[in-house]
């Protein structure tokens, strides 16, 4: 690739990059910088500045006088989130913004699909323009790089590959229809423990192919019109002032001409955030409000950088039409298209762990089903802290369950263990509720226990409902193991031994340790949290109606201590401080002063995270290693078998293309997502044992075969060379591994690079 050259002028923002490549749909919101011109022309020093900084906490200014119309955003990724007050986060109390809940990020990255990504984006984008919102906050595209991380229900994945095709084709169907997204969150956040002051010290080569892909495909390939920088250090710099990610790789090399915006509270100095890439602080005026003006008026800082700043905000404004304010709200801002939007993903999520003895789909001669668990009932669209939907509404499990089964299946339930609340953000109830825990790792209730066995003996079948809740996951913290909590472990084996008919559904946005329950459940679901429509797609597959067809988008380890950070010691940080937003947002308070904000992150840790696993993410850790994970990435059964032909492969100047014929041996239509992963056996530079290039979701009917061809473009199967500063490409033997998963190779050729 050809080197990037980046100059920085006196006024230490404006960049001149030869991009190899042109960025085509980056290019396209350059079209009006004529006009814009005009018009910064025309604004005074103090207009300038006011489009640099909050103006509500969902909005930044524009300039009315000339036209030119504020900015909204919409807090994302999975549901545009209900209307708040203009300087907080409590509700409005509005009745027409009521959204549809999407499936999590890690549900979307199970189905492994990209043309599900850009109908969920789609959706988004429909949902976004009915509440006036110009820019989504969203997606949320970091590797998840942490079993135990707040977030991982809201990323993607752990492979760079997966999760930069997925948000690429998010980010074309959010602004398809005519709304920006905000890609986030740039660069390396992978965990939330001292997200706020954490450095996270990556080498380059690691960063570039792993922490980098997602957000170079949205940007490079998705047209992204905005980016939020996180809120960690990468390599000693923030990321909202961050001179290598902000300006050298994203407006250097991958061409980016739209505007940055900090994350809440993510903004640091007025000198580092202007000259070194931030073009938006939310929220407050404290660093990019009067101090701007009055540097430039001491000579620190020139009139032309915020005219820079200025411009690539416009240009999205120019490029994103503004709704007015008697046209948006008008209707309810869930719609029937976004809610079969939402089920279609839910049904191709769902991943079907273990299936011993055929238990599922569920038989016809089951006239009685136990139903034990809260996660049965409890609804996900919100809860602990960050993302959440006021959902239109949102099917349970358990509801799936009964509306599915009809009069001829007896669906009984009993809620099996207490369910733990977590942190309240607000007032305890006046009455406690019995079936709140105290703690994560309270044992299992005797009568509550004593019940559901009880209900278990009577029935044919027992579907048990384990896993997580929004408040053991959730942003703002990590979680302190990956456990299942409140004594589940207890509750499944007493359910086992009551009968052994069990079928469990793990409701959780990322792994669990299954080390105990596996061996007492015959038959496991990873049914996610799934959206508005979750319980009716969940019913769906287990009664049969559809074949389950998700993927693992991560590993789940046997247990925590195997997977790469912990195995390393890496992770947790020795340090522990108050999370950032937290303090800033959450605590029922006035917005904080700029001193009161200094004084605080004065006081906070400042904790090193160390990345010395380097590539060996996820997968790539447990196979390199030969580490036997609970589940691989990428696995995930059928109720179909599917047979896989002779793969013929050729390697061209261009790419390397695959092709096999797939045949559905079942007697239903069943979805298989096929899955190419590379080694190279004769390499002088190091790679992990193999590493996903190229995959492919195919529907096949009942005996249908199908000639499937899967292509890897040879700049694909580069290296970042440290030495030259730049990609390069190394020439040898490589390997193709043809399978269902990454333990689950049924297909293996060579070609020569």
């Amino acid at each position: 690739m050809q080197r990037f050259t980046t100059i920085l002028v006196l006024t230490g923002a404006t960049l001149l990059a030869a991009c190899s490549q042109p960025a085509s749909l980056q290019d396209r919101l350059t079209a009006n910088d004529k006009k814009i011109d005009a018009v910064i022309a025309q604004m005074t020093l103090e207009e300038k500045v006011e489009m640099l900084h909050s103006k509500t906490n969902m909005s930044s200014a524009g300039v009315e006088r000339l036209g030119i119309a504020d900015m909204h955003y919409a807090d994302g990724p999975f549901g545009i989130r209900e209307e708040g007050v203009p300087n907080g986060f409590q509700s409005a109390g509005w009745q027409l913004d009521s959204a549809t809940y999407f499936p999590t990020g890690s549900a979307l990255a199970a189905t492994w699909s990209e043309d599900l990504a850009y109908e969920y984006g789609k959706g988004m984008g429909i949902e976004a323009r009915l509440r006036g919102k110009d820019v989504i906050l969203g997606p949320a595209v970091n590797i998840q790089r942490l079993p135990v991380g707040g977030r991982t229900y809201e990323y993607l994945s752990e492979d760079p590959a997966l999760s930069a095709a997925l948000s690429m084709r998010y980010t074309l169907g959010v602004q398809d229809q005519g709304t920006a997204v905000c890609i986030k969150h740039f660069a390396v956040n992978n965990q939330e423990t001292n997200r706020g002051s954490v450095d996270a010290q990556v080498d380059e080569r690691t960063l570039r192919e792993i922490y980098l892909k997602p957000f170079e495909r949205a940007v490079r390939e998705g047209g992204a019109m905005s980016v939020m920088p996180a809120y960690n250090k990468v390599n000693g710099d923030y990321c909202s002032e961050n001179e290598h990610l902000l300006n050298e790789i994203l407006r250097g090399e991958w061409g980016f001409k739209g505007f940055t915006v900090s994350d809440w509270g993510g903004t640091h100095s007025t000198m580092g955030a202007m000259l070194h890439g931030l073009n938006v602080q939310m929220t407050g005026s404290n660093y990019l409000g009067q101090p701007v003006i009055d540097s430039v008026k001491a000579g620190a800082l020139t009139e032309e950088l915020v005219n820079e700043k200025v411009r690539q905000i416009l240009r999205v404004r120019y490029a994103i039409e503004a709704i007015p304010d008697n046209v948006a709200n008008t209707q309810m801002t869930s719609q029937p298209e976004c809610q079969q939007i939402a089920l279609r993903v839910a049904e191709k999520s769902i991943v079907l762990l273990k299936n011993e003895g055929g238990l599922l789909p569920l038989a016809k001669e089951v006239k009685k089903i136990a139903v034990i668990g809260q996660n049965a009932v409890l609804k996900t669209q919100s809860g602990g802290m960050g993302a959440g939907v006021k959902a239109l509404y949102e099917v349970t499990p358990l509801e799936g369950l009964r509306k599915r089964a009809g009069d001829a299946v007896q669906v009984l339930y009993a809620p099996g263990y207490k369910n733990f609340p977590g942190r309240r953000w607000g007032p305890a109830p006046a009455t406690p509720n019995p079936l709140e825990a105290a703690a994560i790792d309270e044992p299992a209730d005797p009568a509550l226990l004593a019940e559901a066995v009880a209900l278990a003996r009577e029935a044919d079948l027992v579907i048990f409902f384990g896993g997580t809740n929004k408040s053991i996951e959730t942003e703002g913290s990590d979680r302190a193991n990956i456990d299942l909590p409140v004594g589940q472990n207890e509750v499944v084996k007493a359910l086992y031994e009551a009968n052994p008919k069990l079928v469990t559904v793990l409701i959780s946005g990322g792994p669990c340790d299954l080390r105990e329950l596996e061996p007492v459940s015959p038959a496991i679901v990873q049914g996610w949290w799934n959206g508005t429509e979750g319980g009716t797609a969940l019913a769906e597959v287990l009664f049969g109606d559809i074949a389950p067809s998700g993927k693992l988008p991560f590993t789940f380890p046997a247990k925590l201590e195997d997977s790469p950070a912990f195995a390393m010691g890496n992770f947790p940080d020795k340090t522990q401080g108050g999370d950032l937003f937290t303090l800033m947002y959450r605590q029922d308070r006035t917005r904080m002063s700029r001193e009161e904000i200094a004084e605080m992150m004065a006081k906070m840790p400042k904790p090193v995270s160390k990345y010395t696993e380097g590539a060996l993410v996820g997968y790539r850790w447990f196979d390199t290693k030969n580490v036997k994970p609970m589940y691989a990435f990428g696995h995930g059964l059928s109720y179909v078998d599917f047979s896989y032909g002779e793969m013929k492969a050729a390697a061209g100047k261009k790419s390397v293309k695959v092709s096999f014929p797939l045949t559905n041996g079942g007697k239903m239509a069943a979805d298989e997502v096929v899955q190419l992963y590379v080694s190279r056996p004769d390499a002088t530079v190091e790679w992990p044992a193999k590493e996903l290039k190229a995959f492919s979701r195919v529907s096949l009917q009942p005996g249908e075969t199908r000639t499937v061809t899967l292509e890897i473009p040879v700049d694909d199967l580069r290296y970042w060379n440290v030495d030259k500063n730049a990609w390069d490409l190394e020439h040898g033997r490589l390997e193709l591994l043809l399978g269902a998963a990454s333990d689950d190779i049924r297909q293996k050729a060579e070609v020569t690079l």
